[in-house]
């Protein structure tokens, strides 16, 4: 067997290289406001535009041991938290370069790996004293909002902080038999630490940055119940508001109902920030700056804490949101919608407008609806070969024979509707829409659970399984329309809506003019959900923008002046041994100027400052003033509270949220930094590269062919 080994000099650390350099790629996606880069595809000249370490280091070439492990530990960190991402990528580049300077001063490797590691669970514990309480963050940042405008105000930036004191209202559509529309303006106020929630129906009409009106029949102040929804109309202190210029009426707008059941959509959010019981705050300050997605989550978390309100849970159910990319129309179109919004064809659409408000038969399938799909761990015969199974005398194509008998099974069950978690083959896809039957595939198996539970269907696995007791009922489909009342149809795609009575289901549905943007707005939208999911769920959040970054920054160089001890409190640890005492403060100076190089990286992409110098000095004088104030965490909370440690300069939000602080998760930033300092160890304490196979011959007439030896 040929080998190629290449031995890793220490001076020169041939995998700490790799991982400075890929890590390099993704310098502009540190902080809230980020660089896009387009990804492009050669073979087809198909470009993608993306603002993640996930989908970057997806779209590299690596070939390399190092950047294998690289993608490894990124995917791990984003199965897991889905954020974090971008801090451990630049880490990652960070303390390569920091170890390799440690390497050039001949410091052992043994002494690199544990000083760097007690240093940063150090840090770790550390940090713990600036986790702040989900319960305080709502009451301060709801105390914090951006206070109204004036009407008379020449800005008249209605779009957010317009309606006094605003709660976040769900947006249905309904029918309205009112002659017009009017403006109901929520006069509730806070009570204690929590917002009231003021349920109101409020206009499709209103884009993300103009007003969103409400709208209620002409002289109808009664509370009364939506039907199938489970939301009441509350009837607070109201104010019918014609002829503002500022609460001006949008026009008609059309609504549709099913028997039973809501036919509406949930679009972005009142035009106010402070959301239910604190959340909408709470959302942008996790959302680094991203609004679009804000609104949206904004509206989710009303419409799932409403319907939780009886069991107390606050926390987010992600298993119950989808989203759907819908191409062709503007951003402001995004909202949403009750039920599952997915993508067919325009044939497929054709099988829709039949329904009507027709109720359907709904059957799911755990699995590809193709002939030759077979359940997991299904073994055929090794030495048989099935050439026909049922012979056809009239001399019929292969599998015509299947299509026929599954379509039998389907039309003699009155089945008109099948959800599919696989495949499904496309000549039984035609059979179905000539039959009328709407077969969707890639279905997501909480959708189908989700259905299952509102329909009482059940799902099977093969067509032949099929008996009474797995078909549901209760459910409907309708053409997807959009904020304005009308159906969309795009051409080669249309966007549809399927439901059921009281199903919790709800789709995100993001809207863009621009196909290579559609992934970008999924991911952001995503990223955001997962931030708020796992907040809620660890109870605490931590101060962003650089503040816990600047305290492991100033702890870190507390203990490179220590002459023996490494921590304080449950850190202090005495070195393993006295040789390690003599490279401690060199390590800890590395591991220190990771933590800087992200400070002031974070300080340019936040452009508050010219360059990295400038970025660097900034941060050595909110380091000195921590210092000398006595106490770090108590200046670096009294900053946040203030409006952000490292201010000055421009600010990442527009004007009418500067107020907002930015929080970040405890859990995934903790981790990202444990994942970024175990891989560069990982990596650092491998001494040699062995290839083998084929790729031998390659590197032979290849320019590093010197650096192998050949076996």
């Amino acid at each position: 067997l040929a080998m190629a080994f290449r031995d890793v000099n220490a001076r020169r650390h041939i995998g700490l290289q790799q991982l400075s350099s890929l890590a390099s790629t993704g310098r502009t996606f540190l902080g809230p406001m980020k660089s896009y880069k387009f990804i492009v595809d050669e073979s087809t000249n198909q470009s993608t535009l993306i603002c993640s370490a996930v989908r970057l280091i997806e779209s590299l070439d690596l070939t390399s041991a190092a950047g294998q492990l690289l993608n490894e530990t990124i995917q791990a960190q984003n199965k897991e938290f889905k954020t974090g991402t971008s801090t451990l990528l630049f880490l990652v580049g960070a303390w390569s370069n920091a170890v390799v300077e440690c390497l050039q001063q001949n410091v052992p490797v043994p002494a690199i790996v544990s000083v760097m590691s007690e240093g940063l669970n150090s840090c770790c514990e550390r940090v713990q004293c600036l986790q702040i309480p989900i319960h305080d963050v709502k009451k301060e940042l709801c105390s914090s909002r951006v206070r109204p405008k004036a009407f008379g105000s020449k800005t008249g930036q209605v779009g957010r902080d317009g309606l006094t004191n605003p709660q976040n209202l769900l947006c249905f559509q309904r029918d309205i038999s009112a002659p017009e529309e009017v403006i109901l303006v929520n006069s509730c106020s806070h009570q204690g630490d929590d917002c009231n929630f003021n349920k109101c129906l409020v206009s499709p009409l209103a884009g993300f940055g103009s007003v969103t009106s409400v709208v209620k029949a002409a002289g109808d102040k009664s509370s009364s119940a939506l039907s199938g929804s489970g939301v009441t109309v509350s009837s607070c202190i109201t104010r019918k508001l014609t002829h503002s210029r500022h609460f001006s009426t949008l026009g008609k707008s059309r609504f549709s109902r099913q028997q039973g059941n809501l036919q509406g959509y949930i679009l972005g959010p009142s035009a106010g920030l402070c959301g239910c019981c604190g959340l909408g705050h709470l959302a942008m300050a996790l959302s680094h700056g991203n609004q679009t997605s804000v609104k949206l989550l904004e509206s989710i978390a009303a419409y799932q804490q409403e319907r939780a309100e009886c069991s107390g849970s606050s926390q987010i159910n992600i298993a119950q949101i989808v989203t759907c990319c819908v191409l062709g129309l503007p951003e402001s179109y995004s909202c949403v919608s009750p039920g599952f919004v997915t993508l067919v064809s325009p044939e497929q659409a054709t099988v829709i407008k039949h329904f009507a408000d027709k109720p359907l038969r709904i059957l799911l399938m755990d699995g590809d609806l193709t002939e030759q799909y077979r359940h997991l761990g299904f073994v055929r015969p090794h030495n048989v070969g099935t050439i026909l199974e049922h012979p056809s005398p009239q001399g019929g194509r292969a599998g015509d024979t299947w299509l026929s008998r599954m379509s039998d099974i389907l039309m003699s069950f009155e089945v008109n509707l099948v959800l599919v978690k696989g495949n499904v083959c496309e000549n039984f896809m035609e059979r179905c829409i000539a039959s009328r039957i709407l077969v969707i595939g890639c279905v997501a198996r909480d959708v189908l659970s989700t259905f299952g539970v509102a329909t009482g269907a059940q799902a099977v696995t093969y067509l032949s399984q099929l008996n009474g007791s797995c078909i549901g009922n209760g459910a409907w489909a309708e053409l997807w329309k959009a904020g304005d009342g009308r159906a969309v149809d795009l051409g080669e795609l249309v966007p549809v809506r399927i439901g059921a009575g009281g199903i919790p289901l709800l789709t995100a549905v993001l809207t863009t003019a621009l196909p290579s943007k559609a992934q970008l707005l999924e991911d952001q939208f995503w990223t955001l959900l997962h931030r708020l999911h796992h907040a809620l769920k660890d109870g605490n959040v931590f101060p962003g923008g650089g503040a816990v970054e600047l305290l492991c920054l100033s702890h870190i160089q507390a203990l490179a002046e220590q002459p023996r001890r490494l921590g304080n409190d449950k850190a202090v640890r005495e070195l393993p041994s006295p040789w390690l005492s003599e490279y401690k403060s060199i390590v800890l100076q590395a591991l220190a100027s990771g933590w800087k190089r992200y400070l002031s990286v974070l300080l340019c992409n936040m452009a508050k400052a010219g360059s990295e110098l400038e970025a660097g000095a900034a941060v050595d004088h909110h380091h000195q003033r921590a210092v000398a104030c006595g106490s770090p965490s108590s200046y670096i909370l009294e900053e946040f509270r203030r409006g952000g440690v490292l201010r000055g300069g421009s600010d990442p939000f527009p004007d009418q949220v500067t107020n907002l602080k930015v929080c970040d998760n405890v859990a995934a930033k903790t981790e990202a930094w444990r994942r970024a300092l175990d891989l560069v160890l990982l990596v650092l304490q491998t001494d040699a590269e062995i290839i083998t196979g084929p790729r031998t011959n390659q590197l032979l007439n290849s320019p590093v062919s010197s650096e192998f030896m050949f076996l």
